[in-house]
């Protein structure tokens, strides 16, 4: 491998430490709030679980989504879909910062990432379809997992990405059994 390669990565590597300290509205079940990053490593946990059942899709770029679809939250931080003011405001600037760390990337590197982020926020493959609806499931998990503050709303959850299981029988039954879990703490 080229020195200038192996820089380039390292300098990438090294500034997606950032999403180390991106803090997301879920709280884990000791009661910290998680980071984008762990959100991230749990996703790509879930899918590698679930791949064995969707053999005609690609896992490694399905792998390689889960790891990179939040990195656009690296600069101006992770904005709630609960909260969400401007959805188109919110792409816009995530497309900017994953556009500025992919530059650290060489070239076919970051054209690789850049299709592959962008597959994911247009929901253009089947891959992509998948991890939608994997990001909304273990969102939903997390937060029924966590230890939230008293006011949490956990109704959110029911509607939460609801269209993304519907047209997959084992998406669909995923969905129920996550839709029961909130249903407990709504009781």
């Amino acid at each position: 491998m080229e020195e200038e390669r192996l820089d380039r990565y390292l300098a990438f590597i090294k500034e997606t430490e950032l999403l180390k300290n991106v803090l997301r509205t879920a709280w884990g079940s000791a009661g910290r709030q998680e980071s984008t990053a762990e959100h991230s490593w749990r996703l790509a946990l879930f899918a590698a679980l679930m791949l064995d059942e969707y053999p005609e899709l690609d896992g490694k770029k399905a792998l390689l989504m889960c790891l990179i679809h939040d990195l656009g939250e690296l600069y101006d931080g992770d904005i709630s879909a609960a909260l969400l003011p401007d959805e188109q405001q919110k792409h816009a600037e995530e497309q900017r910062s994953v556009e500025r760390l992919f530059s650290f990337l060489p070239d076919k590197d970051r054209d690789n990432f850049m299709a592959i982020w962008k597959e994911y926020n247009e929901n253009s493959s089947p891959e992509a379809h998948l991890v939608k609806a994997l990001d909304k499931a273990e969102t939903i998990l997390q937060h029924n997992q966590g230890m939230n503050p008293s006011d949490f709303d956990y109704e959110f959850n029911l509607q939460y990405g609801a269209a993304y299981f519907r047209e997959d029988g084992l998406m669909a039954a995923l969905r129920d059994r996550l839709d029961q879990e909130t249903k407990k703490h709504i009781m």
